[in-house]
């Protein structure tokens, strides 16, 4: 859900109250100088005074970067950020009390009350020290040396804690700011995607790490792993009160985190009622002991090599098939690459997963079967695996399990289509009937909100309730869904939300619902609960002069045309008259004529329009094809001009590349399409943690989608499934690039994590370690949703460490040249084999299995009428397939049906007897 510019400064004035005007003393020392340090990879420069990191420049090609100016550390905002309460790289909090107590922890936290430090001579590996003792509170109980050091070639950082009192003390938290150039506030799109970097997190246990991404795509990664005994226990938001520029926790300007490596202090209190990711633990310190904790910087080579770089620095790697989110239908597989065997494996919750060993792993890797005990147990479900090695070091690697996957959409259908299906013939901003947006904490229809757009059908937050009800019916159709779909579309969606007549005619409204008292007499606005100043009136919720809208309403009409063309018992209006009402919509909101915004940048779900070319195309509609393809070459055209051709409503965004790479790929720009796959690389990690595999980069949309307002990671935003279309389709064209398999399917499967036991489906998963809860409100679920129903496909690979291999599928035998696997994504209606460079897809029906033969060069699949487990699922008439060879393999050409088929709308009709039917295919 991306923000409306003139309520940008009405958010920030309300949610950020905190933000200062006035000037402050300088506390950090910068004007007393730099101290400049030398390491292998980094230019290195401390301030004199703190000791705490001012730059850290890479060497090599990377320093050639924009003239030499980029800079991991936010050098350039070092004056904006020089005060009591900025974190640095280098300061520390803790929590301790004297061991056995019951008392309070007392805080320290060297940002709080800056004084100059006291240098240490270094020597040795130490580049530079100082005692920390004249920045601590003085009811300190620790006394603490940092260091920089160097040792093997490697810059660290490391923290000398030492307990100065006669009784022992206990250590319940130890945090190390993570800081560096985030900072967009202010730049230009080019120095933004040139000098700026995004930090993410594993939170992992001693195999933790942090990775720093510079927003490029092609430079080198910075990896920050643990030094010593220093676990990644959390990832903790640091608060700051700082000046009004850079506006800390803003759109522009995210804010910070630290690496927790002690976390019982927080969890016996701010964290007390959520359940976090690792084990909470503390540490006793005798007097007189000194223990060391520190963090190691690593230069990477590129993106996709983040795994050697880790190898590299003696840290385990792991490949997770299908990635950490796992059906309860499905069986996964972890392939753990480290020096030290595995010792022992342990689950939490006990017994919600289980992992065996087996043969799979090749050239260091060994690998575990994951499966989902037959027993019931509580789904969908966090689950956490440590992992411990011979050498004593501890992993965790986080799960997320669901129902089984064809289940899982049956119950979002479901839920959508009863409990969140509104009828109201009195309401006055005309949305009955329809899927409106809903409460989940209090299971209530969401018909007021300052935020006018939520509970006006409109606008990602919306609109995303009844699109993710209409791509359900394009991936599972239900009859009586269906039936209350086109009432929606044939009573509000036409007529209400978008203009069915007048010189307008195919506009759609920013919002139907609106505030303005004098105009819905009687009706109950809830002032108690919200407030209304600087909401929308009925003339600015009517206007049509947002793009965005139109993608959403172009995808409502675009999988009823699906359902009506495959499931033509299922609805009451013909094939036609939907994919026009698709067209004519795309039509006008890229007529410029009709002054409709951000029309010309790439828009968050328009892979749908792709989709609806193609199928123009099919149709031989050869005149409308090719006024929806001059449309799009014209944006296209603009977007070959530009370097970052990414822009939105928000001044850096993860939207745009999607539409930008998809049409840069269709119209063959490959400087474009490369462009947008490497921005997107940049902010979208492959982890070993659900929340984060393949979760792309979104922290703001809270404040205009979520219940909970607040900027902050999200966890399986809309980002996710749309982000991951690309990466996929990537893949398809260069199917052993490994790292965008892994990180495109984690994007692809984030979308299931948000759906609860019952069907409803949050915005995004609230990644703060004092909440770790999903959204209470469905908000603008509903694109993400669009990502994962264009985009599931069970995956089939043959890869040089693993063999044969399913993402979303079982291989049940398999040969050196051959493989059976049996299909268990959640759409059932695509297959993609790596080998071939070969797509299958369904317009009707189901996948059950497959059968690929890499020597004979043949295929075959089984296909039925619905999906195994899909609730009340339409039966397909017959199946509809369609064979697109995606990548040049060696050897390989196209496949086509051994036996005869009829065509339709470049579909192979395939006949079911006896309720299957199995099409076999061979390469030319």
């Amino acid at each position: 859900m991306l923000p409306k510019l003139a309520f940008l400064s009405l958010v920030f004035s309300h949610l950020y109250p905190t933000v200062l005007s006035q000037s402050r003393t300088p506390t950090l020392g910068i004007a007393d100088g730099l101290i400049s340090l030398d390491t292998p990879s980094f230019s290195v420069q401390l301030v004199k005074d703190s000791q705490t990191l001012a730059s850290l420049k890479p060497k090599g090609s990377a320093a050639q970067t924009n003239n030499g100016t980029f800079d991991f550390a936010p050098f350039d905002q070092l004056a904006n950020r020089q005060f009591n309460g900025n974190y640095q790289l280098g300061d520390i909090t803790f929590r301790a009390r004297i061991a056995g107590s019951s008392g309070a922890f007392i805080n320290g936290d060297t940002s709080a009350a800056r004084r100059p430090v006291t240098a240490v001579t270094a020597s040795g590996s130490t580049l530079a020290a100082a005692n920390l003792s004249a920045t601590l509170p003085a009811t300190s109980l620790l006394n603490i040396v940092r260091r920089w050091t160097l040792q093997n070639q490697t810059l660290g950082l490391e923290f000398d804690v030492s307990n100065h009192q006669t009784q022992a003390v206990e250590i319940g938290s130890i945090g190390f700011p993570i800081v560096f150039n985030t900072i967009f506030t202010g730049r230009t799109s080019t120095d933004t995607n040139f000098n700026c970097s995004l930090i993410d997190p594993y939170i992992g246990a001693d195999a933790g790490f942090v990775q720093v991404m510079p927003l490029l795509g092609t430079l080198p990664p910075l990896i920050i792993t643990p030094l010593s005994k220093s676990p990644f226990e959390a990832w903790r938001f640091l608060p700051e009160s700082t000046a009004n520029t850079p506006f800390y926790q803003s759109q522009t300007f995210e804010g910070y985190y630290e690496w927790q490596t002690h976390t019982l202090a927080w969890a016996q209190n701010e964290w007390k009622n959520v359940t976090p990711w690792n084990v909470p633990t503390s540490e006793v310190l005798q007097p007189g002991q000194t223990r060391t904790f520190g963090l190691q910087f690593h230069l990477g080579t590129t993106i996709r090599d983040i795994d050697t770089t880790l190898a590299n620095a003696g840290q385990p790697t792991t490949f997770g098939v299908p990635g950490y989110i796992l059906a309860a239908d499905q069986m996964g597989k972890l392939f753990i690459n480290y020096s030290s065997p595995v010792q022992a494996l342990s689950v939490s919750p006990t017994n919600a997963l289980t992992l065996t060993r087996n043969t799979e792993g090749k050239n260091g890797f060994t690998g575990f079967t994951v499966t989902v005990p037959s027993s019931e147990q509580a789904l969908p479900a966090r689950v956490r695996v440590t992992i411990t090695y011979a050498d004593g070091k501890n992993q965790t690697v986080h799960y997320f399990v669901i129902k089984p996957a064809t289940q899982t959409i049956s119950d979002l259908g479901n839920f959508l289509l009863q409990n969140q299906w509104f009828v109201n013939s009195t309401d006055p901003f005309h949305r009955s009937p329809s899927i409106i947006s809903y409460d989940r904490d209090v299971n209530a229809f969401v018909t007021n909100d300052d935020r006018a757009w939520i509970p006006g059908l409109s606008d990602e937050a919306g609109a995303g309730s009844w699109l993710a009800a209409g791509m359900k019916q394009f991936a599972q159709p239900n009859a009586a869904e269906v039936t209350k779909f086109e009432q929606f579309i044939n009573q509000t969606l036409w007529g209400s939300v978008q203009l069915s007549n007048g010189t307008s005619v195919f506009g759609v409204r920013k919002s139907v619902y609106f505030y303005q008292p004098a105009l819905v007499p009687g009706y109950n606005y809830d002032t108690a609960d919200y407030n209304f100043g600087g909401s929308w009136n009925q003339n600015a919720s009517f206007l049509l002069n947002r793009a965005y809208d139109y993608v959403h309403v172009t995808a409502a009409y675009w999988a009823m045309y699906r359902v009506a063309r495959n499931y033509p018992a299922l609805v009451t209006r013909p094939w036609q008259w939907y994919i026009n009402q698709a067209l004519q919509t795309v039509l006008f909101v890229t007529n410029s004529r009709n002054g409709v915004g951000f029309a010309d940048d790439g828009l968050m779900g328009e892979t749908v329009w792709r989709f609806l070319l193609d199928d123009l195309q099919r149709e031989g509609l050869t005149t409308n094809a090719t006024a929806l393809q001059s449309a799009m070459q014209a944006r296209e055209r603009n977007w070959s001009g530009e370097r970052f051709p990414f822009g939105s409503e928000m001044a850096w965004d993860s939207t745009g590349q999607e539409g930008v790479y998809m049409w840069a790929q269709f119209f063959n720009d490959t400087a474009t399409r490369v462009n947008a796959l490497n921005s997107i690389l940049a902010y979208q990690p492959t982890i070993p943690h659900w929340g984060w595999n393949g979760n792309a980069r979104r922290y703001w949309d809270n404040l205009y989608g979520g219940k909970l307002r607040r900027i902050e990671r999200q966890i399986h935003h809309y980002g996710s499934g749309l982000n991951a279309l690309p990466l996929i389709s990537e893949f398809e064209s260069n199917p052993t690039d490994w790292y965008l398999l892994r990180t495109g399917y984690g994007g692809l499967s984030g979308p299931l994590s948000n759906i609860d036991t019952g069907g409803f489906a949050a915005a995004s998963f609230h990644s703060w370690p004092d909440t770790l809860k999903f959204d209470g409100y469905s908000g603008d679920y509903g694109p993400n949703f669009v990502g994962h129903t264009l985009n599931a496909r069970t995956i089939i690979i043959n890869h040089p460490n693993f063999g044969w291999q399913a993402f979303g599928g079982m291989v049940s035998s398999s040969t050196t040249t051959s493989a059976t696997i049996q299909i268990q994504d959640s759409l059932r209606r695509r297959i993609f084999i790596a080998p071939f460079g070969l797509l299958l897809s369904l317009d009707a029906g189901a996948f059950s299995s497959a059968v690929v033969d890499t020597q004979a060069k043949t295929v075959s699949v089984t296909i039925l009428p619905a999906a195994p487990g899909a609730v009340n699922a339409a039966k397909a008439p017959q199946g509809r397939l369609v064979v697109t060879k995606t990548a040049s393999v060696a050897g390989i050409g196209n496949f086509t049906p051994m036996t005869s088929l009829n065509v339709d709308a470049g579909a192979f009709v395939v006949p079911f007897q006896s309720g299957a039917a199995t099409v076999s295919l061979a390469s030319a």
